[in-house]
């Protein structure tokens, strides 16, 4: 499992390590991290509906992604509260925008499971057995951390800065802590070795990555849980951004994981003011690196 971890976080570093200032090749890199993420998604689905056992196996998943969305959520929210009460952050007044338009946001939200649902359905009842969907998806994956290694270099963003954003850096801490306790919890109920039940709560709600890569340390089943358990994170986030954010930031901010720095960052921004964006950005920045590292440390101790 070692070279497994090496695997995952090698293109992600690589990425970050190559400057890239073309404009053109990097609108080149956004359309195609879109469409690897969208392909993985469906391999992802694949797996999961040419997995042997599978009408058998749902209902056990819906518990372990309800028990494991359930005890991170309360984790999450006790720990970033913490840190609210520690290093209280107020929005600036008069920032605020209009509410986005929360039904395209939330049919969004949607478009992953879609890709999922679409994948398991061809595999369920279309596809005979790929076996090289495997190495195929671990390709893709590969791929995909290396564009976003070079789309977190390359976005105008400054490594040392977003380490010395305060807000941003606790924050991400504050997050990784809580779901690591959680996961601590989570070892008696999940009945996984404890290596394998910090790699789950590990996502931060990075569904790509943990579905494919839980996926293809635990099983498609796994996988499965993984990538329904950072979808409905980001999901639930979208929800509760505008209740708490002008009271509790940190709470708002914290609980999108690392989608915090791309997709709820619109919501971050029109509910809570510009003065939320940079902590936003740099929170979701840490925790996007933070998520591959920890489950290719944890995984690799199986």
């Amino acid at each position: 499992m070692l070279t497994g971890a090496l695997l995952i976080l090698a293109p992600l570093f690589l990425g970050f390590a190559l400057p890239l200032k073309n404009r053109q090749a990097m609108t080149v890199i956004h359309y195609s991290v879109e469409a690897l993420v969208y392909f993985i998604l469906g391999l992802l689905g694949l797996g999961l509906g040419q997995m042997e056992g599978l009408a058998d196996q749902l209902s056990g998943m819906a518990v372990q992604v309800l028990v494991l969305v359930a005890v991170l959520f309360v984790a999450n929210m006790a720990g970033l509260w913490l840190f609210h009460r520690w290093q209280p952050m107020v929005p600036v007044k008069g920032e605020v925008e209009g509410n986005p338009s929360y039904r395209r946001l939330f049919l969004a939200g949607l478009k992953p499971m879609l890709a999922v649902l679409v994948g398991l359905l061809a595999g369920y009842y279309l596809l005979p057995p790929l076996p090289m969907a495997e190495i195929v998806a671990t390709g893709a994956l590969m791929l995909l951390l290396f564009f976003i290694g070079l789309q977190l270099r390359n976005a105008g963003l400054s490594l040392r800065k977003l380490l010395m954003n305060r807000q941003g850096l606790g924050i991400a801490l504050a997050l990784t802590l809580s779901s690591l306790i959680a996961g601590v919890l989570l070892i008696p109920v999940l009945e996984l070795p404890w290596h394998d039940v910090l790699a789950l709560a590990s996502g931060f709600g990075w569904y790509s990555l943990s579905g494919i890569v839980i996926g293809d340390a635990l099983g498609p089943a796994w996988g499965g849980v993984a990538f329904l358990n950072d979808v409905i994170r980001e999901i639930i986030a979208l929800a509760i951004i505008p209740l708490l954010i002008s009271a509790r930031p940190a709470m708002a901010i914290g609980y999108g994981g690392a989608t915090a720095m791309d997709f709820t960052l619109p919501v971050i921004r029109s509910s809570g003011g510009l003065a939320c964006v940079p902590v936003a950005i740099a929170s979701g920045f840490l925790l996007s690196f933070l998520s591959p590292i920890l489950m290719g440390v944890f995984l690799s101790l199986g």
